[in-house]
């Protein structure tokens, strides 16, 4: 006896619609119809303008900044729950506040699980994600955590630009991890740079370990925020030698100067995935969409599938 699966709903966030909307092409559904009504003091008001009842809801909202995109996702799950919904997914290409994922420091939130809590509380039953800050914040959930990887999007774009004497480079230790998948995938040398940040957003000195002269660097990230690092990572590598220096990571937070930075900087390209929606004015920026691989998780999710079979590398 075959299982009737429920149907299944996807509905976005205001700041994530431009991402809902390919996913559901992908999918060949419509976008599901919801309604946020503005009070005159900024408050706002979430409100399905469908019935949901017994549906799997998938609600793809990214948390970047302003709060305002946590709380719109928050009421939608809340929403979502009081009618009636069978199941509700959030799908976060970006999951905000990652950064504060642990205690550097006395007297310090640990944000990071603080919002998984908030999540939980508003009821959700998973959470599709994309490159977490740290993987361990998978941890800080009771529910199933659908953790995707942008390398499935960038390993193609890189082999595609047939660079004749690859390096991948991590711009700092925490990420040599992340750096060596990329480096063992493409059977390519590792180089790391050694920063020492002054405070938040500034570095004050940084060091190349290993060998770049007359090598084609891909500096890995899985965020640019104000690009300071990834600026002064590309300069170091060309002032030793280096042929050509990309960057890649897969949310653009690009805080401003970012964008300057980057057009300014011997970077020959800066890729990222289209998670946080990427406006400013940059010809150096290329941007990679991965709602093809949101569309498939959700349609492997609905359908019990594995999704392990995605990753390049992990």
């Amino acid at each position: 006896m075959s299982t009737i699966l429920p149907p299944f709903k996807i509905f976005s966030g205001t700041r994530s619609k431009y991402m809902a909307e390919e996913i559901c092409k992908d999918l060949g559904v419509e976008l599901g119809k919801m309604n946020i009504q503005y009070f005159a003091d900024g408050e706002f008001e979430v409100c399905f303008e469908e019935s949901i009842r017994g549906c799997e809801v998938y609600l793809v909202q990214s948390t970047f900044p302003n709060s305002d995109n946590l709380m719109e996702l928050l009421l939608m799950i809340d929403a979502a729950k009081r009618a009636s919904a069978k199941s509700v997914i959030a799908v976060m290409p970006y999951f905000g506040w990652a950064r504060q994922d642990r205690k550097d420091k006395p007297r310090v939130s640990i944000a990071a699980k603080l919002v998984a809590d908030l999540l939980s509380t508003a009821g959700i039953d998973r959470l599709i994600t994309m490159d977490l800050h740290a993987d361990q914040i998978q941890g800080f959930f009771n529910v199933p955590v659908d953790h995707l990887y942008a390398s499935s999007c960038f390993i193609p774009y890189i082999q595609s630009l047939n660079l004749k004497d690859l390096v991948i480079a991590s711009p700092d230790v925490g990420g040599a991890k992340r750096a060596n998948s990329y480096a063992k995938y493409l059977n390519t040398p590792l180089v790391l740079c050694h920063k020492q940040r002054a405070k938040a957003n500034v570095v004050e000195t940084m060091t190349i370990i290993g060998d770049v002269e007359d090598k084609d660097v891909i500096i890995v990230d899985d965020m640019v925020d104000t690009a300071g690092t990834i600026c002064k990572a590309a300069q170091l590598m060309i002032d030793n030698g280096a042929r050509s220096v990309r960057a890649l990571a897969s949310h653009a937070i690009m805080s401003d100067p970012a964008s300057e930075r980057v057009q300014n900087s011997p970077l020959t390209e800066m890729i990222f995935t289209n998670s946080i929606p990427y406006t400013k004015d940059c010809t150096k920026c290329n941007i990679l969409s991965v709602a093809p691989l949101f569309a498939d998780t959700i349609r492997r999710v609905h359908n019990f599938e594995s999704i392990s079979s995605q990753y390049l590398i992990k």
